[in-house]
């Protein structure tokens, strides 16, 4: 089994530079499915939810050609199958857009209930609502969730919470509908921005993304066209964070400036200094950093997919700092692994307190998630001694080339191989 061996001390200092936004790219992928034509799609990452996203498209019928390591082109044209496989389907959470997209496209689909990180149970409540106002029946059955309409015609959809994958959905689904769709309460993030943007230039009619409220004026056929990916502003927030806790002098490269500044702001009154130009920010961090209170929110907020590794920074900090999750009900089980490697943290419900100034040691721990996993790399950067963390399959699906980036950066980070003989761990040469 591989596992990723940290010893930490040591400060980052170069450049590095972001992928494509993971986010985006497991909406965009689906999306795809509705044009008529070949897309090309560019600023790919290179991650493992991408690689399963490509399987269960070629499994539709969609034929892939990978035109460069970032690159690929998509034809649909073929796509007949409504039917998503279920091995696949429920290890990935994204897998849910492809209801929107075969509903879109067929006015039928039919998937697993979709899976992913293991912090939370996916409720999809909000996307069948908005089927459902479209003209759809749908019927959860088991572990598959169906959708069927005679015909999709648009109508006024109100979510009762902020939901980044229900607004994605609903728009996949409404953007060859009847009639006009508007969505309110829609999320705000850019990868919604993304696959708007995205279905804008093969024809769709998508306006007001990036605001709560999106207009979708159907259209009856899409086209081609040839798309870039934003960068991922996660990735980018979690190398600003290990900086921020390490000490050092980074600059991270493609980038939108614009979506790092709820993370750069919150990582400025930790005690980091930033400053971006315009594609690229770059960090200087002395390692002495000040406690903070911090609150999850829907974009423009702060982002919970950082909140594990804002968490392993206040570890470090002078003072008790407070994170409260307003996102997800079950995001703190990371927390654990952070204790065994020493860290002081009192968890509640969706609060946690955060003892600082607490010495970290190495430690043997298991990624419980994708940012869990990232949290426990920062915390083996600070950590006296060497820390092993395993499970990084999870760290796979979101992070492309982690180990090789932060390596470059003068992290004293690996790859390794173990092999487990009479119930004893041993690192394979």
């Amino acid at each position: 089994m591989k596992k990723i061996v940290v010893s930490g001390g040591r400060k980052l200092y170069g450049n590095v530079k972001i992928s494509g936004a993971k986010n985006a790219a497991v909406a965009i992928l689906p999306a795809s499915i509705l044009s008529e034509e070949k897309v090309v799609i560019e600023n790919i990452p290179d991650i493992s939810d991408i690689s399963l996203m490509c399987k269960i498209l070629e499994q539709l019928g969609a034929e892939i050609k990978v035109l460069g390591k970032h690159e690929l082109e998509i034809d649909a044209k073929n796509v007949s199958n409504c039917e998503a496989d279920f091995e696949d389907v429920k290890h990935m959470r994204a897998s849910c857009y492809l209801l929107g997209a075969l509903l879109g496209k067929f006015g039928n689909s039919c998937i697993a209930m979709p899976g992913g990180c293991n912090f939370e149970l996916r409720p999809i409540d909000q996307h069948i609502k908005g089927f459902s106002i479209l003209g759809s029946s749908c019927e959860i059955s088991g572990g598959f969730v169906t959708a069927k309409a005679k015909k999709l015609v648009g109508g006024n959809v109100y979510f009762d919470i902020v939901s980044v994958g229900a607004t994605i959905n609903l728009i996949l689904a409404a953007v060859k509908a009847s009639g006009v769709t508007t969505i309110e309460n829609a999320a705000k993030e850019p990868h919604v921005v993304d696959v708007a943007n995205f279905l804008n230039s093969m024809g769709a009619d998508i306006r007001g993304a990036g605001t709560d409220l999106i207009k979708i004026k159907g259209v009856k056929h899409l086209k081609g066209t040839s798309y870039s990916i934003i960068p991922d502003q996660i990735e980018a927030g979690t190398y600003l964070a290990a900086v921020t806790a390490t000490g050092g002098n980074i600059t991270i490269e493609n980038i939108i400036p614009k979506h790092l500044e709820p993370i750069a702001a919150k990582l400025e009154e930790i005690g980091a200094k930033i400053k971006f130009s315009d594609d690229s920010v770059s960090i200087v961090s002395n390692g002495n950093l000040n406690k903070c209170n911090v609150k999850t929110m829907p974009y423009p907020g702060f982002p919970t997919d950082m909140q594990p590794q804002i968490t392993a920074i206040l570890t470090q900090a002078i003072g008790t700092s407070v994170i409260s999750e307003s996102v997800w009900d079950h995001r703190f089980k990371y927390v654990s692994e952070l204790v065994r490697m020493g860290a002081k943290i009192l968890v509640d419900g969706r609060v946690a307190i955060i003892e600082g100034k607490t010495e970290l040691t190495g430690a043997n721990v298991k990624a419980a998630d994708l940012r869990a996993g990232a949290a426990l790399i920062i915390s083996g950067l600070i950590s006296k001694g060497t820390t092993v963390i395993g499970n990084i399959n999870f760290i796979e699906r979101g992070y492309e080339g982690i180990v090789e980036k932060l390596s470059n950066l003068g992290a004293d980070i690996k790859l390794a191989k173990f092999e487990n003989l009479n119930n004893v761990t041993y690192a394979a040469g």
